[in-house]
């Protein structure tokens, strides 16, 4: 397969791994935040990604944090991809296990994160990913999330590599949050993307609406819509 046909596939697999307060990251956002689920909460993170040219991927994520153990979040990740232009497709569950170690309001977030997926079909193991991720309040709006661990994607060439991401957020009015973020593997790809979420009055519900592109040779373009429902 030629390398832009490689790329593209394996960087959208990249995305998914990458997974969550009422204003933060998560979702359909790459780039982590340090914190987990209120004590006591359940979501279900669905998106749907649409590249230009071809191809996209669709996810639906539900995670719980239980009372008795308030810094860890878990649950699983199923994802399905396909790529036009190769008539690839495919499969991926995992779990999707966030720890809280320091919470954000102390002055500074720090947690860690695993997530892994198997290719349904053959069983092989298609992408791992091990970051820490740390959240810096800046104002009571606004902080900055970075991202920096291990990625293993079976499909690059560069299956053993550093992740890294950067995302800023902030809530501008009432219910409306703005997120600009950027992300990639160390010798592979990298991305970025801007995004706004809806939260009605504050409540339960999560609408996102997202754009992004590539910065070297594949050349693409990425749209995302996503939804996040909690109980």
């Amino acid at each position: 397969m030629p390398n832009r046909f490689r790329s593209l596939p394996g960087f959208l697999m990249m995305m998914l791994v990458a997974p969550t307060i009422a204003w933060a990251a998560g979702g359909a956002h790459v780039v982590e935040d340090s914190e987990v689920l209120d004590p006591g909460l359940c979501q279900a993170e669905f998106w749907v990604t649409k590249f230009d040219p071809g191809g996209g991927y669709g996810n639906v994520t539900p995670t719980c944090t239980l009372k008795s153990l308030p810094w860890l979040e878990w649950g699983v990740q199923f994802q399905h991809y396909w790529f036009n232009e190769t008539d690839t497709t495919s499969q991926i569950l995992g779990p999707n296990i966030k720890v809280n170690l320091v919470p954000e309001e102390r002055g500074v977030g720090v947690g860690l994160y695993f997530n892994s997926g198997v290719n349904v079909a053959t069983g092989e193991l298609a992408l791992a990913t091990l970051l820490v991720p740390v959240s810096i309040p800046l104002t009571d709006n606004a902080r900055i999330n970075l991202n920096a661990g291990w990625s293993y994607l079976r499909i690059s060439d560069q299956q053993n590599t550093l992740f890294w991401g950067v995302q800023i957020e902030t809530k501008v009015a009432w219910d409306v949050s703005l997120m600009l973020e950027t992300f990639g593997r160390s010798g592979d790809t990298t991305a970025a993307q801007l995004g706004i979420r809806w939260r009605p009055n504050d409540g339960n519900i999560d609408f996102d609406l997202l754009a992004g592109g590539f910065f070297d040779q594949i050349n693409a373009r990425f749209f995302t819509m996503g939804v996040t429902v909690r109980w």
